[in-house]
């Protein structure tokens, strides 16, 4: 059920992009549980002059190669999200080249009536999602 929104900057091949989504949705199987079908993942390219990714005073040193991933989900505990954002940077740079100090992550947090999966229901709320 979490929603996936990944920013990037343009210039990665197909198969690039796609072992970025592989991978974190691979992770997520593992730390958060989901169901393997509960795939929901959007990705957004940009010129690099349309992102900017500071540090935040951390010392980070950003590269093209950034990930900005925003996940929408309902609650999780916070061992489960620091798993998650342990897991994904270790499985990013080993399988996809990226470096930890480029992955970006924010868990956007919400309730079963904010989901809609089709057909004008709110399955969560229906009975027919868990």
């Amino acid at each position: 059920m979490p929603f996936l929104r990944f920013d990037l900057i343009e210039g990665r091949s197909e198969a690039e992009v796609k072992m970025i989504l592989d991978v974190t949705h691979e992770v997520l199987l593992q730390t958060l549980k989901i169901p393997k079908r509960d795939r929901y993942q959007v990705v957004h390219e940009h010129r690099p002059s349309q992102v900017v990714l500071e540090d935040t005073g951390l010392g980070f040193a950003r590269s093209d190669r950034a990930v900005v991933l925003q996940l929408t989900s309902r609650p999780r505990s916070r061992e489960m999200k620091e798993a998650f954002y342990r897991m994904l940077v270790d499985r990013l740079e080993s399988r996809c080249g990226i470096p930890p100090s480029d992955v970006v992550v924010n868990f956007v947090t919400n309730a079963d009536e904010d989901w809609s999966f089709g057909a004008g229901r709110a399955q969560f709320l229906t009975g027919e999602l868990q």
